[in-house]
């Protein structure tokens, strides 16, 4: 491994800490009034989509939402009837230009037991603040490099910017090892006699306010694997531009240099932390 500074490792640390950060004081709260635990916080909303929102569902009101003057509330509901209601909801905020990037794809809300209430359009999971699920999977060698990959330009999401080898939103009826196979082989070409080795070593918990979108709440299930030195990287959908290969002193440097996204630096500091640690 290559050496990295006390200072810089302090600097990863410190940034590391505030992984998790609250809703702005001002993001309306939206509760879910049903499940396990009822009058849960399970969302955010941004105040500047609010008039819009009032307008919409003063017009014509959506089952099983509720639009106070402090909160919004999504009433217990079969999570077939919560699906259709939400989905509702979500076209009628995308209409109004509040959600970009639709993607055709589904996530699940599921709670801290395990139960999934309700599924909706990916990229209406951050308007509303909803929580989500990734994995990420740190690409590394024997050399001590890491692989890191570059997003494409044409990504809704932080184009150009540097990535982990793999990292996806786990879809509806994906378990975190199927979706972390499955990007290992869309997004670096990894086969399955390859990724059967990934290696589970945590997860992160990221909440951050997004500029005029909404709110981030993302479980990141992180994993390992180490490569054989002759192993290159390959895309095959399109999501990533290149990939290189750096020390994890390189790679600490471009962290804070603010060259990945949010998520990726994250878990990538992580990984330098835990490897420098075990020196």
């Amino acid at each position: 491994m290559h050496k990295i500074t006390t200072s810089t490792l302090a600097a990863l640390e410190e940034m590391l800490q505030n992984v998790s950060r609250s809703a702005p004081q001002d993001f309306m709260p939206i509760y879910f009034a049903g499940g396990l635990e009822s009058n849960q916080v399970i969302g955010h909303l941004n105040p500047e989509f609010i008039p819009y929102l009032q307008e919409s569902l003063g017009k014509q009101a959506i089952p099983h939402i509720r639009l106070g003057h402090d909160r919004l509330t999504i009433e217990h509901a079969r999570p077939i009837a919560l699906s259709d209601s939400l989905s509702k909801l979500a076209d009628r905020m995308h209409q109004g230009g509040f959600i970009p990037g639709w993607r055709h794809e589904d996530f699940a809300w599921i709670d801290q037991n395990g139960h999934e209430y309700f599924r909706l359009e990916r990229s209406a999971f951050r308007t509303f603040g909803f929580r989500s699920m990734a994995t990420h999977i740190n690409g590394y060698t024997k050399a001590g490099n890491l692989w890191l990959g570059r997003r494409s330009e044409t990504k809704a999401t932080d184009p150009g910017r540097l990535d982990n080898l793999a990292a996806g939103g786990i879809g509806a009826d994906e378990t975190p090892w199927v979706n972390a196979r499955r990007e290992l082989w869309e997004e670096a070409g990894v086969p399955p006699q390859i990724s059967d080795q990934i290696e589970p070593v945590g997860r992160i918990h990221m909440r951050r306010p997004i500029p005029n979108r909404g709110f981030h709440d993302e479980q990141l299930y992180i994993y390992d694997l180490e490569l054989a030195e002759n192993f290159i990287p390959t895309n095959h959908d399109g999501e990533v531009s290149g990939f290189i290969e750096i020390p994890l002193s390189e790679a600490a440097a471009r962290i804070l240099a603010d060259e990945f996204t949010s998520d990726a630096a994250f878990v990538t500091a992580d990984f330098i932390l835990r490897n420098t640690r075990a020196r």
